[in-house]
């Protein structure tokens, strides 16, 4: 016969809840089972935020390829130089600045060996062009005492150097004679017959630079023309050169209000030519004037 058992003071048993039970577990866990959960939770956590940086960086990546792909792959923009008007001038129709050309000009005529200066602005005519003289002036002749003379060149004044007066013509002319000596150079055909008593008056000696020359003057009119002429003569290389100044006018100064030209003014650029001119020895004289050392020294020993 089974006993049975009655449990009367026995108390009810305790109920237990989610919270309660789950505080008993976490109780009943020892320390390092609780050191591991953190230590979980720690590397979950460092392993979230390694990932997010290498999404960032990834992202980061990506934009910077592609936007070194977009520069690449876009094509390169050609500029055309733009050409000037001023560029296709050629170099030689660029305008250069004019040089001043000198006031004087330097006549040479080899055969004479003569040389001077004289203004550009005034007419040059040499050889046979210059045989006559030019204007109000005439045909005058050479002074020489003997025939043979040439004329090399003559210098004239422009027309229209003295407007409003009568002013006809000026000029400067070389004659050259090779058939005179020199104490023929000395004289002349016609000289001055200005005295009171129309007697002829002797060559004036005269030096114009470093050079001595013969001098002498003539005054001849007529009822429109006048002509006054100075020559001057000077020997050298075998030859007499004569120099003539020339002062040619024209009609009556009263008339129309028309002046008498300044005479000393006129020769005074006549006589600047003038005192440029010079002559060269020429080369045949050169050759006998100066002997080769050599052969004097063989003719002294002889």
């Amino acid at each position: 016969m089974a006993t049975f058992w009655k449990a009367t003071n026995q108390k009810p048993a305790i109920q237990e809840t989610n919270n309660t039970i789950s505080g008993k577990i976490l109780s009943s866990w020892s320390r390092q089972q609780k050191l591991a959960m953190i230590a979980g939770f720690a590397i979950l956590g460092l392993f979230l935020a390694v990932s997010a940086c290498s999404k960032q960086s990834s992202k980061t990546a990506l934009v910077g390829i592609s936007s070194s792909a977009s520069t690449a792959a876009a094509p390169a923009v050609v500029t055309t130089p733009v050409i000037t008007a001023t560029a296709t001038v050629p170099p030689a129709l660029t305008k250069k600045a004019a040089k001043k050309r000198p006031a004087n000009v330097t006549y040479t005529d080899a055969n004479s060996g003569i040389s001077f200066l004289y203004p550009r602005k005034f007419a040059l005519t040499s050889g046979d062009k210059a045989q006559s003289q030019p204007g109000a002036v005439g045909d005058l002749p050479m002074n020489f005492v003997q025939p043979g003379g040439v004329t090399v060149a003559t210098v004239a004044l422009p027309a229209d150097s003295y407007p409003g007066t009568d002013f006809g013509a000026a000029f400067f002319t070389v004659n050259l004679n090779r058939n005179i000596s020199e104490q023929q150079c000395d004289h002349f055909a016609v000289v001055d017959t200005s005295n009171a008593d129309g007697e002829p008056v002797d060559a004036e000696k005269i030096k114009i630079g470093a050079t001595d020359m013969q001098m002498t003057s003539n005054f001849s009119a007529s009822g429109v023309q006048q002509a006054e002429t100075q020559y001057y003569h000077n020997y050298k290389n075998g030859a007499c050169y004569e120099y003539v100044l020339g002062l040619g006018t024209e009609g009556f100064a009263t008339e129309d209000g028309i002046e008498h030209v300044n005479r000393d003014e006129v020769f005074a650029k006549l006589e600047k030519i003038l005192a440029t001119a010079t002559v060269e020895t020429n080369p045949f004289e050169r050759e006998h004037v100066a002997e080769p050392t050599g052969a004097g020294i063989a003719a002294g020993k002889e």
